[in-house]
């Protein structure tokens, strides 16, 4: 089995520097053999919001880019996560859960979609570790007018 950095690379990917909170909050709590991840948007590689994934998903935003930032929100879960854990392929047991909101436009009903790129990372990277239960919904507004923020929750060893 190959590791998840090697899936990364393979992908043309590789985990950004885990990100600062924006308000007051922990980017990441670790209770016994669960970590939380807050919520975190589509950063790019460069620590900014790209101008094809601010706005409304429906609207200004293509359900195509707001799946690719669904991904980028992927990569900066696991970017805190490995910041919790060090090693994500020693510590990582399951991705138990992913929530996802995207910023909709009114009438955009389309959100699991949106929200299948960062699920589809989660698999592509952990393999069977990666499946999850999910809760997605629209919202109103997100920080920073990011399209799309994905929270997650994961047990670890």
């Amino acid at each position: 089995m190959s590791s998840i950095k090697e899936r990364l690379a393979a992908l043309g990917l590789t985990l950004p520097r885990a990100a600062a909170p924006v308000a007051n909050y922990v980017p990441f709590v670790r209770t016994g053999n669960l970590v939380v991840i807050s919520g975190q948007v589509c950063f790019g590689a460069d620590g900014a919001i790209a101008a094809e994934h601010k706005g409304k998903v429906g609207g200004g935003v293509s359900a195509e880019a707001g799946k690719a930032a669904a991904r980028l929100c992927a990569l900066n879960v696991l970017a805190q996560l490995e910041a919790a854990v060090g090693d994500l392929d020693r510590a990582v047991v399951q991705c138990v859960r992913l929530g996802g909101f995207i910023n909709a436009a009114p009438g955009f009903s389309a959100v699991a979609g949106v929200m299948n790129g960062a699920s589809d990372l989660m698999v592509e990277l952990l393999g069977d570790r990666g499946r999850h239960a999910r809760s997605t919904v629209g919202v109103a507004e997100l920080p920073l007018d990011a399209a799309v923020e994905v929270e997650a929750m994961f047990e670890v060893r």
